[in-house]
């Protein structure tokens, strides 16, 4: 630290999880000095110099792109990693060989069967036992309880919990539907179509969900706030694709990054890019009738997809997101402020006003052609009410359709239970009214949240 140079950055290893060897002459840990998206590195406390070498995997078993997050030791010289795999859980055990610096799986714990397609919520190993306890839902499963036990590893699910009145036949699993995007990069994403159970035929109407953050990422999680809304619309008869564009957590550090100071970049043309050359390619999707719905800093993107693309959208829901980002960052708590002027642009220099002006979908608005509903919370630090009724009265003002929904008792989100009924329920009815319902009605009854 005296040497360092006041002013200079220097690079870290970005050390996450770590676990000493059995001898407790070493520890094996979760780094992203050797990869971005996360491996394993070997640090040997007896050697004369500190220096972290690489660790080897050998036997992965799962495909697609994501991060490791995490390692554990078990026994002996046998450790737990955990991977995050296109918002996947994926764990693994395996034995480390010290003098070659290779961990070997030996095996799958969580990601395959019925473990596949879904986030892990918490896991406990006993020693004594030789077993595991955890927690792990999926996009159609409330959080469940398993044991992993004896040495085949032998699964044992503990609880039943269900949607009630609901039937499982009746949610949607999601499939994986990543993409390339126009500049070559991968996008991560999932596509949730109704159960064949519910009777739609031909193809969907679609709505694109942009999750919020932008560092965040949409997972096959019934835990997670937004699924039960992504699984009414399904149960509703629309087809809801959900993708974790640039700028998203789970992908490796440089892909969260590439967002900073880019909002309505190229993160924009990741979704123009799906609903322009991918989306229209599934004959399972009517994108002539698609909707765009997102909350947050997904609200941001949703009005700027409304107001710099009008013809890709018949309908827009605005979930409290920031309208004009000058008037967005003058309001927010003085202790974001620094961040917003690295991360997205400072106010404070011409320069930094000219490119958040540019950025807005204020600059836009006129624009717009389809009907926009705009959710905002009373009591919304972030994000603050104000916000959501510029857009709104300036939509008026133009003599364009737009309604606003404000829920007097909550903070940056909605999360009382009678308010998300209320609030899910006004989406998919808007959906519902501006993309056209099937002559043919859905078999099932039990399709109001």
């Amino acid at each position: 630290m005296e040497r360092r140079e006041p002013g200079t950055f220097y690079p870290t290893s970005g050390i996450g999880t770590s676990a000493f060897t059995e001898d407790g002459r070493a520890l094996l840990v979760n780094s992203a000095l050797f990869d971005d998206a996360y491996s394993l590195g070997y640090l040997d406390l007896e050697a004369p110099e500190v220096s972290i070498l690489p660790v080897r995997i050998e036997g992965v078993q799962h495909i697609g792109a994501g991060e490791l997050v995490g390692v554990a030791r078990l026994r002996g010289e046998h450790f737990q990693v955990d991977y995050n795999i296109d918002g996947c859980a994926w764990g693994y055990e395996g034995v480390l060989g010290q003098s070659t610096h290779t961990l070997r799986l030996l095996r799958v714990l969580w990601g395959t069967g019925a473990t596949s397609g879904g986030v892990l919520e918490g896991a406990h190993y006993h020693r004594g036992d030789d077993c595991w306890a955890f927690a792990f839902t999926t996009a159609t499963t409330p959080t469940q309880l398993y044991t992993l036990e004896g040495p085949e590893r032998t699964l044992r699910q503990h609880t039943r919990e269900r949607v009630l009145g609901v039937g499982a036949g009746l949610l949607a699993a999601g499939e994986d539907a990543s993409f390339i995007s126009h500049d070559g990069l991968r996008v991560s994403a999932r596509l949730y179509l109704p159960a064949p159970e519910l009777g739609f035929t031909g193809p969907r109407p679609l709505v694109y969900y942009v999750h919020g953050g932008p560092q965040g990422q949409e997972r096959p999680n019934f835990a997670w706030f937004s699924m039960p809304l992504i699984q009414l619309l399904a149960m509703r008869g629309f087809a809801v694709f959900v993708p974790n564009a640039r700028g998203s957590t789970g992908y490796g550090f440089s892909y969260t990054k590439r967002v900073d100071h880019d909002w309505g970049g190229q993160d924009r043309l990741d979704h123009v890019y799906a609903m322009t050359q991918v989306l229209p390619q599934d004959a399972r999707l009517d994108v002539t009738r698609a909707g765009v719905v997102g909350r947050s800093y997904g609200g941001y993107m949703t009005l700027t997809l409304a107001t710099r693309h009008p013809e890709l959208w018949s309908a827009a829901v605005d979930m409290f997101g920031p309208y004009d980002l000058l008037t967005f960052i003058e309001r927010l708590p003085e202790s974001w402020k620094p961040y917003f002027a690295v991360a997205v642009g400072d106010p404070a220099t011409e320069e930094g006003r000219a490119f958040l002006r540019e950025r807005s979908p204020a600059c836009y608005i006129e624009q717009i052609v389809c009907p926009l509903l705009v959710i905002q919370r009373r009591n919304d630090p972030r994000v603050v009410e104000q916000e959501s009724r510029d857009v709104v009265e300036r939509l008026e003002s133009l003599g364009k359709a737009a309604e606003l929904l404000v829920f007097e008792n909550e903070g940056h989100d909605v999360l009382k239970f009678e308010n998300r009924v209320r609030c899910y329920n006004a989406i998919a009815a808007f959906f519902a009214t501006q993309l056209g319902r099937d002559q043919q009605a859905c078999t099932n009854s039990m399709l109001v949240l």
